[in-house]
This record gives C-alpha cells, structure tokens and sequence, in this order.
C-alpha cells in the first residue's frame, strides 16, 4: 500500500518518553527489543519478540574476517588455519609412521596453537567459527585432552593419575 505521494506506508514507531525532536530532524530509529534491527531506511524491521520462523542470514564470528589483505593470496589470507592444519598433519604422519606419543602430542599442540591463535590474533579468518570464548575454550580443551591422554597411553605412561585406577576398578580384571 502506498499514500497520495506514492510512498509506501510505514507503521509509526512510538517515541521514548521524554524525547524532543528538533524542528525537521528525521526521527531516531527505535529497537523496540534486542532482535529488531533497523532496516535501510532506519525503521524496525520486525517488533515483536519471536524469533523468524526461518534464518534469513547468519551473523560471522566476531574474529572471521580475513587475516591478511584481500589483495594477498588465499593462502596468506587464511594463515592461522593452515598453520593448525599443518600441525595436526604433521601430528598425524608422526602418528603414523610408528611414535604414536609423539604424534598424539604434536596432534593435541596443534588444537593449543588453534587456541593461543584465536584468543591473541584479532583477525584468524576460517579459524574463527564460534565466539572468541567458545572457540578458545573448544581448542583449548580438546588440545588439553588429546596432550593427557598421550602422556597416559600404555606401555611406560609419562604421566600417572592415582585415581585412574581407582575409577576403572570395577571394569578391569586383576587376574
């Protein structure tokens, strides 16, 4: 529906109590609750409080833009996940070829970089795929995990935890 001038109509958007507005200044967008946004034109696009019943786009990591100018080469753009890529690769030819602590550990260094990258560098590219906090704690955790469990594995474990066998006691025969 449009009114005489052609324009289309727009529902009025109510003003915050106590605001003035000057003589012809355009009116102040109002986000009415935290999920409408403004539009181009600067009015709420939606003002009720239910999610869209489909996404129309999704919103980047905070630290997904690239990591490099968007004039350098893709690789250079996306160094961070190729540099824990090439880690965990490496980790795994390790692995492979026989030292399998050793490759596990390189494996579980890998997932900590990814972490100490994410947390330090403000622009890691594809690195980034959650919220700097989740993404940090995800690598951290997994690097952290995969780090124990090659200094616990079976024969002549580097590391001992007393209550590891305290728990597998009733799993584990002694015969």
């Amino acid at each position: 529906m449009s009114d005489a001038s052609g324009s289309p109509e727009t529902p009025e958007t109510p003003e915050t109590p106590g605001a003035e507005r000057a003589e012809g200044a355009s009116p102040e967008p109002v986000v009415r609750d935290a999920v409408s946004a403004p539009d181009e034109q600067g009015r709420p696009r939606r003002v009720t409080r239910r999610f869209p019943l489909f996404t129309r786009d999704t919103a980047r990591p905070e630290g997904g833009g690239r990591a490099a100018p968007g004039d350098a080469p893709a690789p250079a753009r996306q160094w961070p996940i190729l540099l824990v890529i090439t880690v965990a690769a490496i980790g795994l030819l390790v692995t492979a070829l026989g030292m399998f602590r050793l490759g596990t550990l390189v494996v579980g260094a890998g997932l900590l970089l990814g972490a100490a990258l994410r947390w330090a560098v403000p622009h890691v590219g594809i690195l980034a795929v959650r919220s700097r906090f989740t993404d940090v704690v995800t690598y951290g955790l997994l690097g952290v995990a995969i780090v124990l469990l090659a200094l616990m594995v079976q024969p002549d474990p580097k590391l001992e935890l007393p209550f590891i066998k305290d728990l597998l006691h009733f799993t584990v025969d002694d015969s």
